[in-house]
């Protein structure tokens, strides 16, 4: 099916889901397992298993998949989404854009390159896509508080679908040199805490700490399956739009999320007879924060201590990620098995990629989206991507200008660092939460 459509994915006019509303009936055909022992989750948000510690997965019964006559992607792929009612994801939604780069391909000498343009995303980002699933998952499994941090961009995304959950209450947290690019104004349900001289690290561990000391959900980011899941509509789009099977999916990273969704979605549209196979994966990291490229290059399982960056610096903002311990093992695996590979660039490779992009296909990616492109002009330079490949490239964001207005619309609560743990600068910004071991509470 060739979609009718390619404009932009989410109305800004949602519907609104109230709690009393999240009893729809299960679904069959997918369910939620443990991938270590295999035991099921039935509507409750468990990213670990209970019993044996392992990830949770979305697994569905391909036999019982039916891919729907929509060119709404959620609803043309919902039997592939985590999600009992189909009526808690956007409802007037259509394809982002995808784009032959021909005159790019011809540069590099890949006449098969494409890009998938999810700029065009009401936010400039894919994480729209994470957002829609992610909240309606949370929903179903009746979570009402839910803790999390972001370098912006998911953070964005999940202001921009929260109206149309307003039971929801998000309790964000940002490190301070991330503040400007979360961008939202007015919106009650949201207490962002922004935290003094502190890495995103920090900031992903402050927000786990806080959800433990008050019974929050802690969102967990990667290890939440929603996001994951939703994530992979870009692939499924892409399939779709693209004749004929794709051999490279390119994605910059810091986790790498967003590349483990698109890669389930590729073994599972392998599996319903869609594709010849899944795709290679190439990964790609700025070099000044690239600790997945650091322990792929030297052939190491886990990520190390020495691989850590501790203050990441860089111009890919969204893919700063100085720790990716806990995602790195699983991600490797993957790549191993798609028999992709990881790559860094430096500063001036992703501002030639960006210039290429810009000039050659007419699309202003930002310059993490840039970072994949440079990746894979590396790649091609170098001779490592045979020439009658089908390449797809993520185009996952654009630059969002800074507003001063936002952060003057934004219920922000500074917290600074104590023998404990982050406490509030304002003792009477507290709210009577707890917010660290001791009781030192500030002041």
């Amino acid at each position: 099916m060739n979609p009718p459509a390619q404009s932009l994915s989410e109305s800004s006019s949602a519907p609104v889901h109230r709690r009393d509303s999240a009893h729809h009936e299960i679904r069959p055909g997918w369910s939620v397992n443990c991938l270590g022992c295999g035991k099921d989750f039935i509507r409750t948000y468990m990213p670990f298993c209970d019993s044996c510690g392992g990830m949770t997965e979305a697994v569905y019964d391909l036999d019982q998949v039916r891919l729907y006559d929509s060119s709404n992607p959620y609803l043309r792929f919902r039997d592939l989404l985590p999600i009992h009612d189909p009526g808690l994801l956007p409802g007037e939604a259509s394809y982002t854009p995808l784009v032959h780069a021909q005159r790019l391909g011809e540069v590099l000498g890949l006449p098969n390159l494409y890009l998938k343009d999810d700029t065009q995303l009401p936010t400039g980002t894919t994480k729209d896509r994470m957002a829609a699933v992610a909240l309606a998952f949370l929903f179903e499994c009746g979570v009402q508080s839910f803790c999390t941090s972001s370098t912006g961009n998911s953070s964005t995304a999940y202001a921009h679908a929260l109206s149309g959950f307003p039971d929801f209450r998000m309790y964000l947290f940002t490190a301070e040199n991330f503040q400007n690019r979360v961008q939202y104004r007015d919106n009650p349900h949201i207490v962002h805490y922004l935290l003094r001289d502190a890495t995103f690290a920090e900031a992903f561990e402050a927000s786990g700490a806080f959800a433990k000391l008050n019974r929050f959900v802690s969102e967990r980011g990667f290890f939440n399956l929603g996001r994951r899941e939703g994530l992979k509509v870009s692939w499924l789009e892409a399939v779709d739009q693209i004749d004929g099977p794709i051999d490279w999916y390119v994605q910059a990273v810091s986790s790498a999320m967003g590349v483990y969704g698109c890669y389930k979605g590729g073994q599972e549209m392998h599996r319903l007879g869609s594709l010849p196979r899944p795709p290679r994966l190439l990964c790609v990291q700025q070099k000044s924060c690239a600790p997945m490229v650091r322990a792929w290059e030297e052939g190491s399982e886990s990520i190390l201590p020495e691989h850590i960056v501790h203050n990441p610096q860089g111009i890919a903002k969204a893919i700063l990620r100085g720790d990716p311990s806990k995602a790195y093992p699983i991600i490797r695996n993957i790549v191993l098995e798609s028999e992709g590979t990881f790559a860094a660039v430096e500063e001036m490779e992703i501002r030639e990629a960006r210039a290429a992009v810009e000039e050659l296909e007419e699309i202003s990616p930002c310059f993490s989206a840039s970072t994949a492109v440079a990746g894979l002009m590396k790649l091609a330079r170098l001779g490592k991507i045979p020439a009658n490949h089908t390449i797809l490239i993520n185009l996952t964001g654009r630059n969002r200008a800074p507003s001063e207005e936002d952060a003057a619309h934004q219920d922000r609560r500074w917290l600074k660092r104590s023998a404990g743990g982050w406490i509030p600068e304002d003792p009477d910004a507290a709210d009577g939460l707890v917010y660290s071991n001791t009781a030192d509470t500030g002041g």
